[in-house]
């Protein structure tokens, strides 16, 4: 069965795409830790980062750091943090989160967002790329 993530990919679930090429897609999380979280993934379904290919591992890598340096330019923060817990969805992933303090990297504090915000934030977001 396909995961969550895929579904995103193939259309099947709506987000707020951020950037996607052929082989990756980001977006934003729903359940940010701040404003501009995002998620970066490979367009193959692979459960856990190191079980990717080293080819498709440095690709989103590299994918994820272009996203980030356009996260930081659109969103008033300190930097942007990268981290891959990878339990929550069976499909590797990356969150960028725009960090201002210690406390947004936690996965404990989480802020709302409107629809509105969400898209006024990926715009923001896709302007800088």
């Amino acid at each position: 069965m396909a995961s969550i993530f895929t579904k995103i990919v193939n259309g099947e679930i709506p987000c707020y795409k951020i950037a996607e090429d052929e082989n990756y897609f980001a977006f934003l999380d729903i359940n940010p830790n701040s404003k501009g979280h995002t998620l970066c993934i490979p367009k193959k379904e692979v459960d856990k980062l190191t079980d990717l290919d080293e080819e498709t591992y440095m690709g989103l890598m590299a994918f994820s750091r272009k996203v980030a340096l356009a996260i930081e330019s659109a969103i008033d923060c300190q930097r942007v943090g990268l981290t891959v817990i990878g339990l929550e969805v069976p499909h590797a992933h990356v969150h960028l989160i725009p960090l201002n303090g210690m406390q947004d990297a936690t996965f404990q504090k989480k802020v709302n967002l409107d629809k509105n915000d969400f898209v006024a934030t990926a715009e923001a977001i896709r302007a800088k790329l």
